[in-house]
C-alpha cells in the first residue's frame, strides 16, 4: 500500500460513499433473491452503534467499510473496494482498521455475513484470518431461505 493512502472516519454520508455503496449493491444485485440482501441501510450505517471509514487514495475514495457493535459482538458492514483498488492493500489496512475500533470498543471476536457467491471477499475473509461458523446474532433466527445464500465468519481478536 503507498503512502498516499489515508483511512478515515465517516459521520455522515458524502457523495462518494453513496457511490461506493450503489456499486456493491449493484455487484450483490444479481445472484441474490430480495430477502437474502442483509446489508445496512446508508442511515443505518450512520448509527451510534456503527463506526464507518473511507480509504482515500489521493483525493479520491477507494473503498469502505464498517464495523457495528451489538451484544458480544462486533460485525463487519458493507465493506467495498472499487475493483481498481483491490490488491492494492487498501481492503487489508481497512480491516486492521475495523479490527482496532473493534478490540479498542472491548470486544474479542469479529463477524461477517457474506454471500456465497462473493468468491473474492470469501478468499479475502479465510486469508485474513476468519473461519466459517453458524448464523449469528440476528441471522440465526431469520426464515431458511433468507440465509441460504449467506456465508458466516468469526475471527477472535
Amino acid at each position: 500500500m503507498t503512502a498516499d493512502v489515508v483511512i478515515e472516519r465517516a459521520t455522515a454520508p458524502t457523495a462518494e460513499i453513496v457511490a461506493l455503496l450503489t456499486a456493491l449493491d449493484e455487484d450483490l444485485s444479481g445472484p441474490y433473491s430480495a430477502d437474502q440482501h442483509h446489508a445496512l441501510s446508508v442511515e443505518k450505517l450512520f448509527q451510534p452503534e456503527v463506526r464507518f471509514f473511507v480509504v482515500r487514495r489521493g483525493d479520491e475514495v477507494v473503498a469502505c467499510g464498517g464495523v457495528g457493535f451489538y451484544d458480544g459482538y462486533a460485525e463487519l458492514k458493507r465493506m467495498y473496494a472499487k475493483p481498481e483498488a483491490r490488491g492494492s492493500g487498501v481492503a487489508s489496512a481497512l480491516l486492521a482498521r475495523l479490527e482496532a475500533e473493534a478490540r479498542q470498543a472491548g470486544r474479542n471476536r469479529l463477524t461477517i455475513e457474506t454471500g456465497i457467491y462473493q468468491h473474492a471477499a470469501i478468499r479475502f475473509y479465510e486469508k485474513a484470518g476468519f473461519v466459517r461458523r453458524g448464523a449469528f446474532g440476528p441471522y440465526a433466527t431469520m426464515a431458511p431461505n433468507a440465509i441460504a445464500t449467506s456465508a458466516f465468519y468469526e475471527k477472535a481478536l
